[in-house]
């Protein structure tokens, strides 16, 4: 974990700045479909690089790759630092993917301040991107802080619930209130890294990047009050249970397009394999810890699919499926295994193309009837097939059909579930079994049997927009559930580096490395 391969050309600052420069650009504009195209050439432009990225990492690799890191503020020890392993590097081309299938979404359905919304939306896509190649804490949590800018004024100004206005306020509320616990967290780490430099007369005093305190030994005590400090940010921003509040509101009332990335792209989950797992490996493998945490990642799977199980609108019951698939990726992290960490990493991904997808669907329902109400619905499959054979691809890889990206990831967590403690495993199979039964059920009920009162006589199936990003979504499914070698060679290296990490601690003997002096 602490090689870095540097690149000759700075693409990580490219695919990090683009979208906000062009957001810049998008200013001058006033035809709104000028705004539309530009938006679009953008996001092909950063799924283009992300694109490169992946095909130029090398594999079964733990290094931090296509590196690059200037000093900003030496004297607090904070700098320009950005790297990618297989840890982060799909997040980053699942971001990208993402957001151009979002700008193919928003086209027609996004019609007042359509300027300001792809300027917010594209903000966010700089922000997100930030979060996965930061290795500077600080630069890190900068952007993990203004992504809440654009998410707040996507759900206010575009949401469609009557709550909307609630539901921005307390979703920027609940993820400052974790921050502020994190941001003690990671001054508690510059200063244990500050007492260990005094004392072994480094070349710098302090820290905050990720590779510098990957050297330093911490206090068991002080791990586990760090660890508990971030476990707050990353908790309410994941959301795990019980922290998950906002979650239902912000996906029911804000737009599809921010419902997309929240459910979708897994960011305070991925903070606990980025930075927690690693910094604090003897603190996440205390007997209290583990126990505690699991035991939250279990009464979420529970608690998501029987609250799933009840409602009646899709887009919540959305909501309450992606609680529980968190607490799935949860379990699977504080197994602490090579089975769990892979089968959580992979899982965190495939969430992107399954969870996001289901909400596309809604916001495809939605166009159709207005609403996303169960009442609303009933053998709609006889009046748009093609919607309903995506609804049924998509969520069955929700629910881990065989075959599909879903079950692969659900399989490799259950495997490190049990590997780890037998009844850590044997709750969290409820959770597969709930999750079937509440899409299966929900889908019976809306797509087949005699057709709805409420169901329109005349209904367009689906558009050449929506065909693309279901057909973009089902390849992305079908591909990682029947050949996901790629995609685990890619993170197999780091994982493997966490794993041994977990296994040394924070004691190895690391008389080569001296800090100041590359890694």
């Amino acid at each position: 974990m602490l090689e870095e391969l540097t690149s000759s050309f700075p693409i990580l600052s490219c695919i990090l700045f683009l979208p906000m420069l062009g957001a810049m650009v998008l200013w001058m504009f006033e035809d709104d479909d000028m705004v539309r195209t530009s938006t679009l050439t953008i996001t092909l432009v950063e799924l283009a690089l992300s694109i490169f990225v992946l095909l130029r990492f090398v594999p079964e690799s733990s290094a931090m790759q296509f590196a690059e890191r200037v000093q900003w503020i030496p004297a607090l020890g904070i700098s320009y630092h950005l790297g990618v392993d297989g840890i982060s590097v799909l997040f980053v081309g699942l971001t990208a993917f993402l957001s151009v299938l979002v700008v193919i979404y928003s086209w027609d359905t996004v019609r007042h301040q359509v300027k300001l919304y792809m300027m917010c939306l594209l903000a966010l896509e700089t922000t997100t991107m930030g979060v996965f190649v930061s290795l500077d804490l600080i630069l890190f949590f900068i952007f993990w802080e203004l992504m809440l800018i654009p998410s707040y004024f996507m759900i206010k100004l575009w949401g469609g619930g009557a709550e909307r206005h609630y539901a921005a306020l307390k979703f920027v509320l609940y993820t400052l209130l974790g921050s502020v616990f994190m941001l003690v967290g990671i001054a508690l780490l510059n200063i244990n890294y500050h007492e260990w430099a005094t004392l072994h007369h480094a070349d710098q005093s302090y820290s905050f990047d990720l590779l510098d305190l990957l050297l330093v030994p911490i206090p068991f005590d002080q791990q586990v009050l760090i660890f508990w400090l971030m476990f707050m940010g990353f908790a309410f921003k994941a959301p795990v249970f019980p922290f998950h509040t906002w979650l239902p509101d912000a996906l029911l009332e804000g737009p599809i397009g921010m419902a997309v990335v929240l459910a979708g792209v897994k960011l305070g989950t991925f903070g606990f394999i980025r930075f927690s797992i690693p910094l604090l490996p003897d603190a996440s493998q205390s007997e209290t810890v583990v126990t505690v945490v699991v035991v939250l990642g279990l009464c979420a799977i529970l608690y998501g699919a029987w609250m799933a199980l009840v409602q009646l609108d899709f887009r919540r019951l959305l909501a309450y499926s992606s609680i529980s698939h968190l607490g799935f990726v949860v379990v699977g992290l504080f197994a602490l295994n090579y089975q769990g960490l892979q089968g959580s990493l992979l899982t965190m991904i495939n969430l992107g193309f399954s969870t996001a997808g289901l909400f596309f669907i809604a916001g495809f329902l939605y166009s159709r009837q207005q609403t996303t109400q169960l009442s609303a619905f009933g053998g709609m499959a006889k009046q748009v097939p093609l919607l309903s054979i995506f609804f049924l691809i998509i969520g069955l890889a929700s629910i881990g059909l065989p075959g599909t990206n879903g079950f692969v990831g659900e399989f490799l967590i259950l495997m490190g579930a049990f590997k780890a403690k037998w009844w850590f495993g044997a709750v969290a199979v409820l959770g597969v079994i709930f999750g079937a039964a509440y899409f299966l059920w929900y889908y019976e009920r809306a797509m087949l049997g005699p057709v709805g009162k409420a169901v329109k006589s005349t209904m367009n199936d689906l558009q050449l927009r929506e065909v693309i990003i279901a057909v973009s979504l089902s390849i992305m499914i079908v591909w990682i559930g029947l050949y996901p070698s790629p995609f685990l060679r890619i993170m197999n290296g780091s994982v493997q580096a966490l794993v041994d990490r977990l296994n040394h601690g924070t004691v190895a003997v690391l008389e080569s490395s001296t800090i100041g002096k590359g890694h």
